[in-house]
């Protein structure tokens, strides 16, 4: 039998009236328009790869209410490849920045990646579906570290913040103008205040809307369910 996805309801299932290794031709169609966005060096490598299925996999919170899917390529038994499809919608900044340069939301997705990150996923690229929907495409890595922050003690907390703030620095850097950002900065803790008030305000509302979350389960009106580890 050939490789497929094993299906996970809710999380991970097939397209309605598909079977496993069934590839639609739509996938197929936007999977070419993927192809060709890559480099060609990059291109090759993919061509060794064969596409063999695809499923719908439900993601997290941000991306919720967008498509999103895996596919399943083999370039030989034992020797697989998977990638994940996101869809690419408008950037929340257009409002007031102005629509992006680029024709496709996923290659702006694309090209944001590659400009704030040293090295960035060797088959990152993009395409769009015959319904006008854009994705950015990419390698699936399904590890996510995550540190113990509700642990940390101020000394702690305190070098993590520098160790986020340095990096974000790092890649806004590599992003923009770093002359043009230092003057916009300036020497005052203007931005560094409006920074932490927003954070502040923004733990808040977590706290609020969680809050509001356990209540409304109290009483019944959501369901909750406990994953088993």
């Amino acid at each position: 039998m050939s490789a497929v996805f094993k299906a996970a309801p809710p999380t991970i299932f097939h397209f309605e009236g598909h079977r496993p290794g069934e590839v639609a031709g739509t996938i197929s169609r936007k999977f070419s328009r993927y192809r060709a966005s890559l480099p060609p060096s990059h291109g090759q490598l993919l061509d060794r790869f064969e596409l063999k299925d695809a499923v719908i996999k439900v993601v997290g919170v941000g991306s919720v209410g967008t498509a999103t899917w895996m596919l399943l390529l083999m370039a030989g038994e034992g020797d697989p490849l998977i990638l994940q499809v996101k869809e690419a919608r408008a950037s929340v900044l257009e409002d007031f920045a102005g629509r992006s340069r680029f024709p496709n939301h996923g290659q702006r997705v694309v090209n944001g990646h590659r400009l704030i990150q040293p090295a960035s996923d060797t088959l990152l690229g993009w395409s769009k579906g015959s319904d006008g929907r854009h994705y950015y495409v990419r390698q699936l890595r399904d590890a996510k570290i995550k540190f113990a922050v509700e642990k940390f003690g101020r000394a702690k907390m305190t070098l993590f913040a520098e160790w986020c703030g340095h990096s974000l620095a790092i890649s806004h850097a590599r992003s923009g103008d770093p002359a043009l950002i230092s003057g916009y900065l300036g020497r005052s803790a203007a931005l560094d205040e409006a920074l932490a008030s927003f954070s502040v305000a923004y733990a808040d509302q977590t706290e609020k809307d969680h809050a509001a979350l356990v209540r409304a389960i109290r009483a019944g009106k959501l369901k909750a369910e406990v994953e088993k580890p």
